[in-house]
């Protein structure tokens, strides 16, 4: 008596090398490894995010060097890579907030289907790029 049965899934390690960069992960994915990134990043420059704040708000000579920092660069750093930082941060903060209202709508509704997971991750991907976009414009002086 043969029975027709599904073959069971293989599992097997993985060559790093070889299989992921052939592997093609799903937007939620992206999604995911984004958010711990950007707040990694948030957390990494803080410092520098305490400074700017300090430093813009401190009294009209500082908010002067602050602003300087931008146009002619502070010490040995350009003004450019200051803006590069700063549009980082701008797109660190903007990711992590709407993939973390992502994460707390999904968990206040229990809406957890593949296609909800996959329209709200490009929805997320999409909105942190195009605002960014949009902020990284207006910081480096295009309106």
């Amino acid at each position: 008596m043969t029975e027709l049965t599904k073959k069971r899934p293989e599992f097997r390690n993985i060559n790093a090398f070889k299989d992921l960069t052939t592997y093609r992960l799903p937007p939620a994915g992206w999604v995911s490894i984004l958010h711990r990134a950007s707040g990694g990043l948030m957390f990494i420059l803080l410092p520098l995010i305490v400074w700017l704040f300090d430093t813009s708000v401190s009294s009209e000579i500082s908010f002067e060097r602050f602003s300087g920092a931008f146009s002619a660069g502070l010490g040995f750093v350009p003004g450019w890579f200051f803006k590069l930082v700063v549009l980082a941060l701008i797109w660190a903060y903007l990711h992590h907030l709407i993939a973390g209202v992502r994460h707390l709508y999904m968990d206040a509704r229990h809406a957890v289907t593949k296609e909800f997971g996959k329209s709200s991750a490009i929805f997320t991907l999409v909105a942190s790029i195009g605002l960014t976009v949009l902020l990284g414009a207006k910081l480096f002086g295009l309106y």
